[in-house]
């Protein structure tokens, strides 16, 4: 994908397939997203939906603003859900079948991963089919669990620090019959696990995680290793299987577990862990344990940018292959020790949540970078070094574009130099400024068609772009692209039978200088500048976030006191769509109060200084009841720019 220009002739020929490699739709979807013919991305919900070509967002969006939902907006669309449960289970099942592997696959989902009620509601629902649990890390986490979870062959994994509340919450609700198993994370934990349980009369069903020497790859990687965070190194293990022993309580030991981390791009480091994990399962089977359950964690990956590769926001692996090569490194090492297969478990939740969500925003304003028009000639008497500066346009070619970038900056600087220190004047520091830009501008244009690009000129167009301001806050709802430099796949959702002819910076509403995206994906590397089209006075322009279902909803902070989204839930049912699930999101009043601020003594402050306003003659009575009105009304508008 080669970095687009700065302005070209909008008739230039155009169309939606240009448009679907520009932004790697395909690529990134999994195909629940695609253009149509009308220029509009649309949703391919599969099942149900008697147009193949899917149900455009922009249509979505209309109906949403006729029923008066303001952007920006988070839409669910929980039929991926049950599309991406379906796809993991279904492909275990058959790598095991094709491999005669004799365990079964029991997958959990970590509620850490979107904590929504919607989402556990919808998992435990269609995964009862496949028996599917969820994994809880905190005692909330597992009191939610313990709500929604009524299928007694699936596991509910409990990791994460535990009190005697959490712990004993888990045994009397294996006493319940479900199936909870409790993970050892430290070594401290497990004489607090058998005196409660002792005490309760309850066998506990234990599992232990490891830290596996083999590391990760991606930006998790530090989540493995020898230097990992959680676990038991493989002396820790050898202690707890002995004390275990002494306390005639070996049985109890079911599980392995190990983590990774979250996204893991290459396959090969995947395979790797498992061997090394499969190895330490078969030795605690040889010291006595029962065992009987592998789990995995997480870190089966989504290809965020599309490019099927090993980079942090991408993966070089489908599910398929994933579930075979699990199958295949387990098989083989269990067989050699002529140990029975373990069931598996694993804990994706990224995998399966991160395309549920889409935020959809509009732009609000738009600072374009204007490209200088070629200064006048020099001013006689004007300095040498300026002079210096406006000889590097002689020479400008393709080929000379390296050196003419670089003399360009280095005449620059000098000029700088030299007006701070009086050497020379304003107006001769203008005109080499505008010099500068004018011939970065041509060096950009030169090399845009250039493949490869040289290294140096690389993130030139970067800037050479404009800033749309969208109607969104990064802290609030992308928080891993704020935090780790997390890639998501953004575009806008209409237009795109036109050439994009702009490039942006995305800047939020937030006016903080790190409240912006300013990388986006690239089939090769991320590359500065979004392609978008110009704004029209006439109509809204829109932009969509995708593949942000993991994390985000729940990750976010309230910057600006910008509090959540409006949320809606869509869904295809007889060929129409469906608005569900509707949670209005938050007001300026809901905000403040979750930074301690009671609503009713704001307004009651403010009205004591305006009726103070009205006594000293400032204001009227009945402006008084209009600004009071205003403020009551903006306590309870929405946190985000509203139109009118």
């Amino acid at each position: 994908m080669s970095t687009m220009a700065l302005q070209r002739p909008v008739s230039v020929q155009w169309d939606v397939e240009q448009a679907a490699a520009l932004y790697g739709i395909r690529n990134w979807s999994n195909g629940y997203f695609d253009i149509s013919p009308a220029g509009e991305v649309v949703v391919n919900f599969r099942e149900g939906n008697p147009d193949p070509g899917g149900v455009s967002l922009i249509e979505i969006l209309r109906g949403l603003r006729e029923r008066g939902t303001q952007l920006p907006v988070l839409l669910r669309f929980r039929d991926f859900l049950t599309s991406r449960i379906a796809e993991l289970n279904e492909s275990f099942a058959q790598a095991i079948r094709e491999s005669s592997y004799h365990g079964v696959y029991r997958g959990v989902y970590p509620i850490k991963v979107n904590q929504q009620q919607q989402v556990l509601e919808e998992i435990t629902r269609f995964g009862e089919r496949y028996h599917y649990g969820l994994e809880a890390g905190s005692k909330p986490e597992l009191i939610a669990a313990l709500a929604y979870l009524r299928d007694r062959e699936a596991y509910i994994i409990c990791n994460g620090y535990k009190d005697e509340e959490f712990i004993d919450l888990a045994l009397q609700s294996s006493r319940m019959g479900l199936q909870v198993i409790l993970v050892l994370e430290m070594p401290g934990e497990l004489p607090l696990i058998l005196e409660r349980a002792r005490l309760l009369g309850i066998d506990p069903a234990l599992g232990i995680r490891v830290r596996l020497s083999t590391r990760g790859s991606g930006h998790w990687a530090e989540s493995a290793g020898d230097r990992s965070v959680f676990g038991l190194n493989m002396s820790q293990v050898i202690d707890a299987v002995d004390y275990l022993k002494e306390q005639g309580s070996l049985h109890c030991l079911r599980l392995l577990h190990y983590h990774q981390g979250s996204q893991i791009p290459n396959i090969r480091a995947i395979r790797e862990a498992c061997v090394e994990a499969t190895r330490i399962y078969v030795n605690l089977v040889q010291e006595g344990a029962p065992m009987g359950l592998l789990d995995l964690g997480g870190g089966l990956a989504v290809d965020y940018d599309g490019s099927q590769s090993s980079s942090p926001s991408s993966s070089n692996y489908g599910i398929q292959e994933y579930c075979v090569d699990v199958i295949e490194a387990i098989k083989q090492v269990t067989d050699e020790a002529e140990v029975a297969h373990p069931d598996i478990i694993t804990e994706s939740g990224r995998a399966v949540v991160a395309y549920y969500s889409v935020l959809l925003f509009n732009i609000l304003d738009v600072s374009s970078f204007e490209p200088p028009a070629s200064p006048a000639a020099l001013p006689k008497g004007a300095h040498e070094t300026l002079a210096d500066l406006y000889s590097v346009e002689e020479a400008l070619s393709q080929r000379t574009a390296r050196e003419g970038l670089n003399d360009a900056v280095y005449y620059r600087d000098q000029l700088r130099s030299l007006f701070v220190h009086g050497s020379i004047s304003l107006r001769e520091r203008g005109l080499g400024e505008k010099m500068f830009w004018h011939l970065v501008t041509r060096i950009a244009r030169l090399v845009e068609d250039m493949d490869p690009i040289p290294e140096e000129l690389e993130d030139l167009q970067g800037t050479l772009v404009d800033f749309y301001y969208g109607n969104f806050s990064l802290f609030q709802s992308l928080p891993d692209s704020w935090a780790i430099s997390q890639l998501f796949p953004v575009m806008p959702i209409h237009r795109l039978g036109e050439r994009p002819v702009r490039r942006a910076i995305l800047a939020d509403i937030t006016c903080d200088c790190d409240g912006k995206m300013d990388r986006f994906i690239n089939l090769r590397d991320s590359h500065q500048g979004l392609p978008v089209h110009p704004l029209r006075d006439d109509e809204d322009y829109f932009l969509g976030v995708f593949l942000v279902g993991a994390y985000q909803e729940t990750l976010g902070d309230l910057h600006n006191l910008l509090g959540d989204t409006n949320v809606v839930s869509i869904s295809l049912e007889d060929g129409r769509i469906r608005y569900t699930h509707e949670i209005k999101g938050d007001s300026v009043a809901d905000v403040l109060a979750y930074v301690e601020y009671d609503p009713k003594e704001l307004a009651a402050r403010f009205r004591h200084f305006a009726e103070a306003a009205v006594a000293e003659g400032r204001i009227t009575p009945q402006e008084r009841r209009r600004i009071l009105t205003a403020y009551e009304d903006g306590l309870r508008g929405y946190t985000y720019y509203e139109h009118p």
